[in-house]
């Protein structure tokens, strides 16, 4: 490598380094840091000229790190966050004067409960902010988090990884949601009748078993599965055309269910743990200041909600 005294490696190269070896492509690095391909192209030039080596390989999979640059990644992303959180103090986030879109992960159970109550403290608090919601597989939600492509991801996310943080925002008991058509239960539902019954179960993983409602399956009795089903706003829909079948949801959910006048919502008659609601982000935007905002906006809407 060239003697740092004799070559002019700017800082603003160090930012061009990460965002490629995250992006692992040019163009979309480009994009995410507001410059032109060419200005992009030209920084990479300089970077591959100051340490004497290709630093990105263009492959089938996109621009592929090199050994050199797989060394020199966790130096480069140190200093991108002292950059980001000791030198540039002065730029701080100010919510009232953003226009940041704020992207979160959460399923359509998630939108349902969270973004009324999150919207509404939004508008107040940063009125010129926006939010765009979005679903992803759980397996894909750590790197989306450390892309920067989501800021947050709040719901019941079962199984999530070490190595990321978290805060609970509030739990919620099941309750089971029935057809008003269905003649053969009235307020209460006795546990012979729980089991006797076919469920709608809903799967957020790609995993047989991995059902959301598993607690229910630990106890002594197995369930008639029916249908699985990865969405939950389907489910009140099904039950409608389909009045043998129930289903037990979280109670926020069932709630909102009930709104539709073809739903009612009962006790479930089998102790169940209840839901956990949380947020989750990456250590690398831990200290990011619009990261911290969000994050505390999230926990102040829902706290102690909905007791």
């Amino acid at each position: 490598m060239k003697n740092i005294h004799n070559a002019n490696l700017d800082l603003n190269l160090v930012p061009i380094f990460d965002a490629i070896y995250r992006e692992k492509s040019v163009g979309k690095a480009a994009e995410q840091l507001g410059l032109s391909q060419s200005n992009m192209s030209h920084a990479l030039r300089r970077l591959r000229d100051f340490f004497e080596d290709p630093l990105f390989i263009k492959t089938a999979d996109g621009m592929r790190p090199t050994p050199k640059a797989e060394d020199l990644s966790q130096t480069m992303l140190e200093i991108v966050k002292l950059i980001q959180n000791d030198l540039l103090t002065a730029s701080s986030f100010n919510p009232k004067k953003s226009t940041r879109t704020f992207n979160l992960c959460m399923t359509d159970m998630g939108e349902l409960v969270f973004l009324p109550p999150l919207i509404a403290k939004l508008r107040k608090d940063a009125p010129q902010c926006s939010i765009r919601s979005m679903q992803l597989r759980p397996k894909n939600i750590p790197e989306a988090l450390e892309s920067g492509e989501i800021d947050l991801a709040i719901g019941s996310i079962l199984a999530m990884p070490e190595g990321l943080f978290q805060q609970q925002l509030f739990t919620h008991p099941f309750v089971t949601i029935v057809s008003t058509k269905n003649k053969l239960i009235g307020q209460t539902m006795t546990v012979e009748q729980f089991f006797e019954m076919e469920h709608i179960s809903v799967a957020l993983t790609e995993r047989v078993d991995g059902y959301y409602d598993s607690s229910i399956d630990e106890y002594a009795q197995k369930r008639k599965i029916f249908l699985t089903t990865p969405h939950f706003l389907t489910v009140p829909l099904i039950i409608e055309k389909n009045p043998f079948l129930i289903s037990t949801v979280p109670r926020e959910l069932g709630a909102i269910f009930s709104s539709y006048k073809t739903i009612r919502v009962i006790p479930t008659p089998i102790p169940i743990p209840r839901v956990v609601l949380r947020q989750h982000w990456h250590p690398r935007f831990h200290h990011d200041e619009a990261n911290t905002w969000l994050r505390n906006l999230v926990k102040d809407t829902f706290d102690g909600y909905p007791e």
